[in-house]
């Protein structure tokens, strides 16, 4: 149970969406996102920074949150895309996608961290030669671009300790992570996914140093273990 209750908006006069990532740090697998507008009255005892919850709890809560929000969206940039635009631009891609399947349209967004880009920047980055679904519905938006850059927001560090809507979709974003991983590891099980959820444990490690990298490895990450001596 939380010591300090999170509070429910910034600012309660307007539609308000939280968002958050899941998966910046990773060596493999995509990064998830997800915005999440909640109803004013929202409370539940369990609802706290994802990070700090165990499996059981955000497994429980996931279905809470689908039914009891207004609107909430998950989106991933896959391992490929991370690569060509950089972890930051693809996080930050992840949530604009997830804000733009919003319906209602937020009118003010609280993100988690200390940075954020304006749509018509990530839209620049992503260009149009995408086989990535977020990436590709951002690209598709290109018409609407300027209304959602026309969405007020603040960035919140540790916004997930502090906000319930960015909590939520800190929950949302990590539980269909986790999800994925467990998929696409029964295609890959040397490198133990499942467990790990592609973090740089040495398990993970010492399967890359037996069997190489995946297609869903993350080529442009450094893994310290894995260069050479240079004595």
């Amino acid at each position: 149970m939380r010591k300090t209750e999170l509070l429910s908006f910034m600012n309660g006069s307007l539609i308000e969406a939280g968002c958050d990532e899941a998966g910046r740090g990773p060596i493999a697998g995509p990064v998830f996102a997800a915005a999440v507008i909640l109803p004013q009255d929202f409370r539940h005892p369990l609802l706290d920074d994802s990070k700090k919850m165990t499996a059981s709890a955000r497994e429980t809560l996931e279905p809470v949150i689908q039914k009891e929000a207004v609107a909430f969206s998950a989106m991933s940039v896959n391992a490929d895309e991370i690569d060509r635009i950089n972890i930051l631009n693809a996080s930050i891609a992840a949530m604009q996608a997830a804000v733009m399947h919003l319906s209602p349209v937020p009118e003010y967004l609280l993100v988690d961290g200390n940075r954020f880009r304006t749509f018509s920047h990530i839209a620049s980055i992503i260009g149009h030669d995408t086989s990535d679904s977020a990436l590709s519905y951002i690209a598709g938006m290109k018409d609407r671009i300027r209304e959602f850059d026309r969405i007020p927001f603040s960035c919140i560090v540790k916004g997930d300790g502090k906000y319930a809507s960015i909590a939520a979709a800190s929950v949302l974003a990590k539980t269909a992570r986790d999800r994925y991983m467990r998929e696409i590891a029964k295609d890959y099980p040397e490198y133990g996914w499942e467990r790990n959820m592609g973090y740089p444990t040495p398990e993970h490690i010492e399967a890359v140093r037996k069997y190489g990298l995946t297609p869903h490895h993350r080529r442009s990450f450094h893994i310290k273990e894995l260069e050479p001596a240079l004595f």
